[in-house]
């Protein structure tokens, strides 16, 4: 691995890491930590206008809704999420689906940052006994991208590296708002057989910052480095959730653009493009950003005006919003498929109450067809990213950890250690 000062502490067990579910103390101290980056970030008055227009939604309408959808109408008229879901899980999720289609990014982007969430992290190692990371990392920098690298033994090789890039609408989110996530994630790796897995968290730019192709360039750019870590493409996952997923569409439709006729605009102009990795393993993948098939579900947290906004801003105002190359999902050559599909091919998870589901059958259900190996497994009454919400919400670790475990079992069946 890169030299630099690895973030360690020893531990009641080194190399594994999994706390409990968040709790309502945890969501006390997060709120606690949120508040001066708010202050700082955004500013006294817009923070004080924001809080303000969400008091009617917390005070009168949360409570009323959540009355009625749990306790007074029929379990048989209750969305199957909600039959399904905790009080805690339901409130939360009722609160995310509020903010994103109300909240403006500038302000909901700093739920997410570094200065909000390591912070928080630090407290829950602290509440689980431990007194920092049982598991290395460390940040990475270079001109052309940012992340965090992750790995149980930072002296040797990795027998597997997944590569990942996290959601949230391109315009909000963080690598390190993911630690929590991708820390875990590593832990269940380890159970399943591999003896040093690592992770390398793409920290990219967000829109308005910066709007396609930078994301993408910063992907490749990222991926390059984690290959000559890897040394072996065919230990390399790549993976991530959203518009995370997104990006690594974008990423692999990059990889095999090279000797793509006629798609100069699109194609790499280098001579020699990198290998590609050996498996895809996309979580509620926004497949395209605007597509007639996106629908609002009773149950799911995403807005499809909010999204298609933010995919407006993501493609930018010189690139066609249907153009394969920002938007995978409109790519209908087979040939350019196969050719940038991974050499073990992609699995799928997503949820059957999510606004991205018909979407995203289309997808899988058209690489099928033209003979691509890939895979789906549809969480019934699972929303969006559900395994990332569920390792935080979930009371239980089984159902907290089951996509992770989903996910990993898939990696480790197709791509086994040697």
């Amino acid at each position: 691995m890169p030299t630099a000062r690895w973030r360690a502490c020893r531990s009641k067990k080194q190399g594994e890491m999994i706390l409990g579910a968040v709790s309502y103390l945890d969501c006390l101290v997060f709120c606690i930590f949120l508040a001066p980056q708010l202050l700082w970030q955004v500013g006294f008055f817009e923070t004080l206008s924001c809080v303000l227009q969400t008091l009617p939604f917390l005070m009168i309408k949360l409570p009323l809704a959540l009355i009625r959808e749990r306790y007074i109408i029929g379990r048989e008229k209750r969305s199957a999420f909600v039959q399904r879901a905790s009080p805690f899980e339901d409130l939360v999720v009722r609160c995310v689906r509020y903010a994103f289609a109300n909240i403006p990014p500038r302000i909901g982007r700093v739920f997410f940052v570094k200065e909000v969430a390591l912070p928080f992290l630090w407290f829950r190692w602290l509440r689980h006994g431990y007194l920092g990371s049982p598991i290395f990392w460390r940040e990475h920098r270079e001109s052309s991208f940012r992340g965090i690298w992750i790995i149980k033994d930072p002296t040797n090789k990795p027998d597997v590296v997944l590569y990942y890039a996290h959601g949230g609408g391109f315009s909000m989110g963080s690598a390190y708002f993911y630690l929590e996530y991708l820390l875990t994630w590593l832990s269940v790796l380890s159970s399943s057989g591999y003896r040093n897995p690592a992770i390398f968290a793409l920290e990219y730019t967000l829109v308005p910052d910066a709007s396609f192709p930078v994301q993408v360039d910063e992907a490749m750019k990222a991926y390059e480095h984690v290959l000559t870590v890897a040394v072996d493409p065919s230990t390399v996952c790549v993976s991530g959730d959203s518009a995370g997923a997104t990006l690594i569409l974008c990423l692999l439709l990059r990889l095999g653009a090279d000797n793509v006729n006629g798609r100069s605009a699109i194609a790499d102009r280098r001579q020699h493009q990198p290998a590609r990795p050996g498996l895809a393993v996309l979580i509620s993948p926004w497949v395209t950003l605007l597509s007639e098939r996106h629908r609002n579900t009773v149950s799911d947290y995403l807005d499809v005006q909010q999204l298609h906004q933010y995919g407006e801003l993501f493609a930018g105002r010189r690139i066609s919003s249907s153009d394969p190359s920002v938007s995978p999902g409109c790519c209908e050559d087979t040939a350019w498929w196969k050719r940038s599909s991974p050499s073990r091919g992609i699995f799928i998870h997503y949820g059957t109450d999510e606004v991205l589901k018909s979407d995203i059958e289309k997808f899988v259900g058209g690489l099928q067809k033209a003979g691509i190996l890939i895979e789906a497994k549809a969480e019934p009454g699972g929303i969006h990213a559900w395994p990332v919400a569920s390792l935080f919400l979930c009371s239980s670790r089984h159902d907290r950890l089951e996509g992770l475990v989903t996910m990993t079992r898939e990696i480790s069946q197709r791509m086994p250690s040697a």
